[in-house]
């Protein structure tokens, strides 16, 4: 079983910040202006497709682009990479630039690839649970302490339930095993396309709670982040990367078959039956526009505050930029 993807926050961003700011001054202007690198947020996955669709499609190139696809070693690295400059692009999630931002990091979202949230509360179908109001007196794992708590707690909070009604386990990114095995009742940050259908796979059929269904305001999963010294000395490699990206969005959901065949080609490694299934849960999921919306910003910094995850509300614009007109 692969390591799960999930929202990380490089630890100590306070600390960090000005080492990586340091950092990208003495990067500033070595990347060949034409070649430039993306950082996933983790391993490739089905939520991946238009990217690879991008480069094997050709439509990078069609935009003047070469762009070379990294997986990271740490899921922490997109943030530190970006902010450092060792990465024109990365793939990250709404809340982490959100936290990042608050902390110093000059990074911000430039595009969307997943628009709405894949995060999710999931249990077996064997658990009982049928709303949210029967996590009470239950096991729940996380991974991811800060966001992934205060996630629980917008959920909770809206069935009615307080911290002291159930008990919190962290299981290390080990999800599916840890429902498997019975560690835990329900784990929190499961991704719906993904975990559920590796439930299926492994004759143990599962079920979720959206959070933005429950207690947490919707938000864009899955977005392009860049740093600011990039977007302002190369914007249009920006704009060309995002307009490559709405076009292979385009392309994978008139030709999803012939997109999902470019992305076992270019990864002959990742399970192929998983895949199948999670590109078509995600596929309605990718981006409609690439427009971000201030109010999808505004209401999970004001959510962010509220739950701890910032001191202080962060101006909508520093977090994101449209590119496209």
């Amino acid at each position: 079983m692969k390591p799960r993807r999930t929202m990380l926050l490089v630890a100590g961003l306070g600390v960090l910040a000005l080492a990586i700011v340091a950092a990208a001054l003495l990067l500033r202007g070595r990347a060949d202006p034409a070649r430039q690198k993306l950082i996933l947020d983790w391993f490739p996955n089905a939520d991946h497709v238009p990217l690879y669709v991008a480069r094997e499609a050709g439509l990078f190139a069609k935009h003047g682009l070469e762009i070379e696809i990294v997986a990271p070693a740490d899921p922490n690295d997109p943030l530190k990479l970006v902010a450092a400059g060792q990465a024109a692009f990365g793939i990250n999630y709404q809340p982490n630039v959100i936290m990042a931002r608050a902390e110093g990091l000059p990074i911000r979202s430039v595009g969307v690839l997943v628009e709405h949230p894949l995060s999710s509360l999931a249990f077996l179908k064997k658990s009982g649970i049928k709303t949210p109001k029967d996590l009470k007196g239950k096991k729940i794992g996380y991974s991811v302490q800060a966001l992934e708590l205060a996630l629980l707690k917008g959920l909770a909070e809206s069935a009615g339930l307080k911290e002291s009604d159930y008990t919190t386990v962290n299981v290390n990114f080990n999800l599916t095993s840890a429902l498997l095995s019975g560690q835990v009742d329900a784990v929190m940050g499961a991704y719906w396309v993904y975990e559920l259908p590796e439930l299926e796979l492994e004759k143990q059929p599962g079920d979720y709670f959206a959070l933005n269904q429950h207690g947490v305001p919707d938000y864009y999963e899955l977005i392009v982040i860049t740093n600011d010294d990039f977007l302002q000395k190369r914007p249009e490699a920006v704009r060309q990367f995002v307009a490559a990206l709405d076009e292979a969005i385009a392309f994978c959901r008139a030709k999803p078959a012939e997109a999902l065949a470019m992305y076992f080609k270019a990864n002959p490694q990742v399970r192929k039956e998983l895949d199948e299934r999670a590109f078509k849960l995600v596929l309605p999921l990718f981006a409609t526009t690439q427009q971000q919306k201030e109010e999808t910003w505004a209401g999970f910094v004001k959510f962010a505050q509220g739950k701890g995850l910032i001191k202080e509300q962060v101006p909508t614009e520093r977090l994101y930029r449209n590119v496209l007109r």
